[in-house]
């Protein structure tokens, strides 16, 4: 098939090869345009340019999609199709219809629940059991068209966002590969309404925790927001960043320190143990370590928690 790949990060970079891989013509590949970062801000190209020059296919980075000569290369292409991979643009309706087949998207969640920005993170969040990819036949509204084909998987009981898209990147691949073999003959399913949820994107106020709140949700939005933004307690001093930790026998009033090797800490409900940590302007380190540097005793109540 003529295929043209619309895609930016890196969970987005298993698909891009795996098409290839499979023979399809990958006749342009399309991503957001270089932008600065690092320390120095030099103008960087996204993972998906970076790996569309690698492998010498044609690489368009629009500043604009519904002006410029951008839409009209695009649709004088002759594409069977286009594979939409977390590109991070909403497609003008005259770029959806271009191709043959229309555009299909690769989306980490089983839509329709979590249609939106920040599918991973929302489903450790609100502790599903179970997650996956799917392909949908792309519309003008978010994460609305109907479904051709999806995966599931378990989310681990200790599993990061990290880990899980990592995990969904890899199923991805597999499943946009399958999807173009059901274009000619098969036809997409249209979505459960009854079972939308929306997955707003993620900002760093999302990883703070409130020892105030369940130690159970507050190991889900610490496994939720990471890498970013990461877990954190707030106080006087800076936040203290949570690396790692899980749920923990003990209770008490919400931040007493419970143990200090293993640092554990009381919770609204329930108990937390903070097992590896970092002080502000400190490198990580074990809670125990933590403690001791901290002077805390059993009964104290955690930095950030007196007021309770």
């Amino acid at each position: 098939m003529r295929v043209a790949f619309l895609g930016t990060p890196d969970f987005a970079v298993p698909t891009l090869d795996a098409l290839v891989a499979a023979g399809h013509e990958v006749v342009l590949v399309v991503a957001q345009p270089d932008r600065p970062a690092g320390r120095g801000q030099q103008l960087t190209s996204p993972p998906v340019a970076a790996r569309a020059k690698a492998l010498g296919l044609p690489l368009a980075q629009p500043k604009a999609l519904r002006s410029g000569p951008f839409p009209e290369r695009f649709l004088s292409l002759g594409l069977d199709v286009a594979v939409v991979v977390a590109y991070g643009r909403i497609l003008p309706k005259a770029l959806l219809d271009g191709p043959r087949h229309g555009c299909v998207n690769v989306h980490a969640s089983l839509l329709p629940r979590w249609r939106g920005a920040a599918p991973i993170q929302h489903a450790i969040l609100a502790g599903d059991a179970l997650t996956g990819v799917c392909t949908q036949r792309m519309e003008e509204t978010l994460d609305t068209g109907p479904l051709w084909a999806s995966i599931e998987t378990a989310i681990g009981p200790h599993e990061t966002a990290g880990q899980l898209h990592d995990r969904l990147s890899a199923m991805a691949a597999e499943v946009a590969v399958h999807t173009l073999t059901l274009l000619a003959t098969g036809a997409p399913v249209p979505q459960d309404e009854e079972g939308a949820t929306y997955a707003g994107k993620i900002e760093k106020e999302h990883g703070r925790l409130d020892l105030r709140g369940s130690a159970v949700e507050l190991d889900r939005r610490a496994r939720a927001m990471t890498p970013w933004p990461g877990g954190w307690i707030a106080t006087a001093d800076g936040p203290i960043k949570v690396l790692e930790e899980r749920p923990a026998d003990g209770a008490g009033a919400p931040g007493t320190v419970l143990s200090t090797s293993p640092l554990v800490v009381a919770c609204g409900e329930g108990a937390l143990e903070l097992a590896r940590v970092q002080l502000p302007g400190r490198r990580p380190v074990s809670g125990a370590d933590a403690a001791n540097g901290l002077r805390l005793k059993v009964g104290d109540r955690f930095p950030g928690t007196e007021e309770g």
